[in-house]
Formats: C-alpha cells, sequence, structure tokens
C-alpha cells in the first residue's frame, strides 16, 4: 500500500483499484489524442506542400496550426508518459512517495492528482525555482 501522511487513513484496495482504473483511462485518452493529433498533423503537411497559390497570411496561418498540432501532440506524449510512470509506481510500490524528498505525497493530493511524483512542499519549491 502506498504511505500516507499522519493525518489521512490508509489507502484501500478499492481506492488503489480506482486511481489505476482512471490511469489506465488516461492512457487510453491519451494513445487517442496523439493518434488523432498525428493525424491531423500529417494532413496540415500535406497542405503546406500544395500552397503554391497561398498569400503570406495563409501560409502564416498555416504554419501557426501546424505548430499548434505539434504541442498539442508534444503535450499528449508528456501526460502519456507521466501516467505510464505512474502505472510504474504502482506496480514497483514507489506510488505515493515524492520523489525529491522520500515523504508521503499524500493520499487527497494523489486522489485529485494521480500522477503526481512530488509532495505539495516539494511540488512548491520546484515551482519558485
Amino acid at each position: 500500500m502506498p504511505p500516507v501522511r499522519e493525518d489521512e487513513e490508509p489507502w484501500t484496495e478499492a481506492e488503489l483499484r480506482e486511481v489505476r482504473q482512471e490511469i489506465e483511462r488516461d492512457i487510453a485518452r491519451g494513445l487517442a489524442d496523439i493518434a488523432t493529433a498525428e493525424e491531423d498533423l500529417q494532413g496540415l503537411i500535406w497542405d503546406a506542400g500544395d500552397g503554391s497559390g497561398d498569400d503570406q497570411a495563409d501560409a502564416g496561418a498555416k504554419t501557426y496550426e501546424r505548430e499548434q498540432e505539434i504541442s498539442l501532440a508534444n503535450i499528449s506524449r508528456d501526460k502519456l508518459a507521466q501516467n505510464r510512470h505512474a502505472l510504474e509506481r504502482l506496480d514497483n510500490g514507489s506510488y505515493g512517495i515524492c520523489e525529491a524528498c522520500g515523504l508521503p505525497i499524500g493520499k487527497f493530493r494523489l486522489q485529485a492528482a494521480p500522477r503526481a511524483t512530488l509532495c505539495r512542499s516539494c511540488k512548491e519549491k520546484a515551482e519558485r525555482a
């Protein structure tokens, strides 16, 4: 069972199963999002090659749209990697342990953000740095 803070109740099997299922659903959604973004991007790349009659504004709009699709695909890939890492941590027994300080992340934080790898204190420090 993942560790909890002193002011929290221990994890139940049902709660852990729910967290795992949520992460697995996020992985499935992420894979679908990446596939869609890559399809859209491929279409935009084909359109860019066919833009011989475009004016500068059209070319700029197409470039912006491609960059947006690339950005969305990268965000989906990052989230997918975080979800896979969370599953690995569930499997190897390190889920719920802060990767920075080694203290419990906190059950409430993990229920709100199942991919969290840092306790609230370490996350705040990282954001300020």
